[in-house]
């Protein structure tokens, strides 16, 4: 099953094709690694799935419905690199705020701060928190509401390996309860930690799959030299 599919989708932006005829699925209940070099228009399909994207050609459907639907807004968050939080309230303040927004328990406000480990910045005003502090908020106000698609732009970016790797335990616990992922780095190293892979690179997927199956299409076990291999193929 999939919760995400693209078919012929193409991305003008500034008179450039970022997005050339790409079509591909991702599966539903999975963490789904989107990797690739800055600039390989990763950012720019992330967009596109979430319906904020002008889009040339081609049709994205997510969860059953045309990309940027309305009936999505409740189902479907979405991560930016930059922090989306207020600088002038608490980690606290923030969510119960997003809480109010989305209609949901306030309970879960407590859920999501501990869930990416904030309990002791709880009730610290957002903008004397480190950078990588202010990006687990953003993630921590999206998901208060226990959206099903979650899509996450380099959300492990500027974060100590401690921290990245529990960020990566608690993805794939989400996916475990039924949630789907879809996470973009461009650290070749992060394709290990996930269920399925996107490899793209100047706007174009070079390989949708496990990262088992690229391995074997490939023939060697480093994920960054099979990459290599699909680009040079490519």
């Amino acid at each position: 099953m999939s919760a995400i599919e693209i078919s012929g989708l193409r991305v003008v932006r500034g008179g450039r094709r970022v997005l050339e005829d790409v079509t591909v699925d991702v599966p539903a209940g999975a963490v789904t690694g989107l990797l690739g070099p800055s600039g390989s228009g990763k950012t720019t399909l992330m967009r596109a799935i979430v319906g904020v994207q002008v889009v040339e050609a081609g049709h994205v459907q997510v969860l059953g419905r045309p990309a940027g639907d309305p009936e999505l807004r409740s189902r479907v968050a979405y991560v930016t690199q930059a922090p989306s939080v207020y600088a002038d309230l608490t980690v606290r303040e923030n969510l119960r705020y997003f809480a109010r927004v989305l209609g949901v328990p306030r309970d879960r406000v407590a859920e999501a701060i501990e869930s990416v480990d904030l309990g002791g910045q709880a009730d610290q005003v957002v903008r004397t928190l480190s950078g990588g502090e202010r990006s687990r908020v953003s993630l921590a106000a999206a998901l208060v509401g226990r959206p099903q698609l979650l899509v996450l732009d380099e959300p492990t970016v500027g974060l100590d390996p401690v921290l990245r790797r529990d960020l990566w335990t608690l993805f794939h616990r989400l996916a475990g309860e039924g949630a789907t992922l879809l996470v973009s780095s461009h650290v070749m190293d992060e394709a290990t930690r996930c269920d399925e892979l996107l490899l793209v690179r100047e706007g174009r997927i070079l390989a949708a799959a496990p990262p088992a199956e690229i391995r074997r299409r490939t023939g060697v076990q480093d994920l960054e030299e099979a990459f290599l291999q699909l680009v040079e193929a490519a």
